[in-house]
């Protein structure tokens, strides 16, 4: 069966089908072909093109997968720090945004073997950080690490602003416990004071209750008694004249 001619329905369909993505097993990354069935992965595996291209790998393979590993690396942090710089994302979700350009590298011809051995190899040279992802997409989430000297300053001007910050909040706290330990030390000896107060009030109610229990007493319905005693009145002695003497 022929090509389609330029311009019928046919050709279009073929054309916007291959702006999509496509089956990885059917890509040849040597030739950079992707082709749409197994029928014609099959035919361009037998062409002379791709033949002859694999004969020249075929010299060096580890030469090819190195530098395929290198640039799949280099395009996958480059996306990555472009478009969600630092910030963490699901690895899996990202990974998605990359393949959707359908002439990047692909990972099966890679030294990686799988998404999981990849990530992990990101976190292990410290180029981003990985983390369990806790959310319901489920796997790891990474966020990239510039390395570059501008963020480093950047990061060092964060974290002494950082430490700044909670200084202030330990001195802050700090402060605050004296005030409370102030006002409790406060209260406690407002309360002693009271305390001395409420015994002195009561040693006072005590001795005025003694004092009323001398005080006379009185029966409203009984009449008052005196018992008044009388005694002899002096008797005055006159003085007499002396009688003149006789001569």
């Amino acid at each position: 069966m022929g090509r389609a001619e330029v311009g019928t329905p046919k050709y279009i369909a073929n054309k916007m089908k291959a702006k999509g993505l496509q089956r990885l097993r059917w890509y040849c990354q040597v030739c950079e072909k992707q082709c749409r069935d197994e029928n014609g992965f099959r035919c361009h595996t037998q062409s002379e093109s791709h033949v002859r291209q694999m004969l020249i790998i075929g010299e060096n393979p580890q030469k090819k997968i190195a530098e395929y590993s290198e640039q799949f690396k280099r395009d996958f942090l480059s996306l990555l720090k472009s478009s969600h710089g630092e910030k963490k994302i699901n690895f899996n979700k990202f990974y998605q945004e990359y393949i959707s350009d359908r002439n990047h590298i692909h990972m099966n011809a890679t030294k990686w073997v799988s998404l999981t051995e990849f990530v992990k190899y990101l976190g292990d040279q410290s180029i981003c950080s990985v983390e369990v992802d806790p959310g319901k997409e489920g796997g790891f989430t990474i966020a990239y690490i510039d390395h570059s000297l501008e963020a480093i300053k950047r990061r060092e001007l964060a974290q002494k602003r950082e430490r700044g910050d909670k200084d202030d909040s330990e001195r802050e706290q700090k402060q605050l416990e004296r005030q409370m330990k102030k006002a409790k030390m406060e209260g406690e000896e407002l309360k002693k004071l009271q305390k001395k107060e409420s015994e002195n009030d009561e040693n006072k109610s005590e001795s005025d209750d003694s004092k009323s229990t001398r005080e006379l007493k009185r029966d409203g319905t009984q009449p008052i008694k005196l018992a008044v005693s009388f005694s002899k009145r002096p008797t005055a002695t006159v003085a007499t004249r002396p009688k003149p003497l006789k001569l």
